[in-house]
């Protein structure tokens, strides 16, 4: 079985289809001590960012970093031999061969760690796929109720010349580094993103308390994901409450605040210029180190 990275792929979504995926089985061989035909391999294609494992063991077979790169994973078993390899000067045709070898057998776990330039933390609900659409063509769902994103959504921003990936993550709750909510499928997937973008909401009464959860659950999980490049984006400034909050949130925080409003626009071309700028300064996709991880 061979494990291709395709560029164009986003999700594992196909791989759900295929629960047990074979190779085909080597062809007999023919008269005139031909060999037979053999199978032609399993493909499978994957997004750049998957990991492959071993499901019995949790090992660690394939990391797929490289937007271009291919992996043999699994090998076909040895051929077997013919009669005609049995024959003697006695018994020239003999009615008995070797049967081949059975091919190598795994189940495996296949789990998807995307590769974004730039990832949306934030709690449920803090308006992260709204803004995602604002900045990209993507069209993630939305709705006023918490976990909408149930799996992560990409977008590319064109700047010029420029593109960056944005992924919108599942919401962060308390307690996420225990298993909470949705727990370790966010922590995973946020892992590999370049910079963070933590989106905090101005309808909430203490945006900063927010983002001392979101800082809390990245910490317990990873000290290094936690100390990862990052902006905060203040969402919602249209509400009527949203300027008083604003200030009080940029007094607390001793760095740069955006503010936005997905819903309307403001704010939304600013943020795609320091998203740009920020991201010229960053390593490049792919060279993060997640060694720190929570297992």
């Amino acid at each position: 079985m061979i494990v291709r990275v395709r560029r164009d792929l986003r999700t594992l979504v196909d791989l759900t289809r295929r629960r047990t995926i074979a190779a085909e089985r080597g062809h007999a061989g023919s008269g005139r001590n031909r060999h037979g035909r053999d199978g032609r391999p399993a493909l499978v294609e994957v997004p750049p960012g998957t990991a492959v494992y071993d499901a019995g063991t949790g090992d660690l077979l394939y990391d797929a970093i490289d937007s271009d790169g291919q992996f043999e994973l699994l090998r076909g078993g040895r051929g077997g031999k013919g009669n005609a390899h049995f024959a003697t000067s006695r018994n020239q045709t003999p009615r008995f061969a070797q049967p081949g070898e059975p091919g190598e057998e795994l189940r495996l776990r296949v789990e998807l760690r995307i590769i974004a330039d730039i990832g949306f933390v934030g709690k449920p609900n803090a308006g992260k796929s709204s803004l995602l659409g604002r900045l990209t063509a993507a069209t993630p769902k939305i709705g006023a109720y918490p976990f909408t994103t149930k799996i992560p959504n990409l977008g590319v921003m064109s700047l010029g010349d420029e593109q960056l990936i944005l992924a919108d993550i599942p919401g962060l709750i308390e307690g996420a580094s225990d298993g909470a909510g949705l727990g370790f499928r966010f922590l995973r997937h946020v892992s590999r993103t370049r910079m963070l973008a933590y989106v905090l909401d101005l309808e909430v009464e203490d945006p900063a308390a927010d983002l001392h959860v979101l800082e809390h659950e990245l910490a317990a999980f990873s000290p290094e994901l936690a100390a990862r490049r990052r902006l905060l984006v203040a969402n919602k400034v249209d509400l009527p409450q949203a300027a008083e909050r604003l200030d009080r949130l940029r007094a607390a925080m001793d760095e740069e605040v955006v503010a936005v409003s997905a819903l309307s626009g403001a704010g939304i071309r600013e943020l795609a210029g320091r998203f740009l700028q920020l991201a010229r300064e960053l390593p490049v996709a792919g060279d993060g180190d997640t060694s720190g991880e929570r297992p």
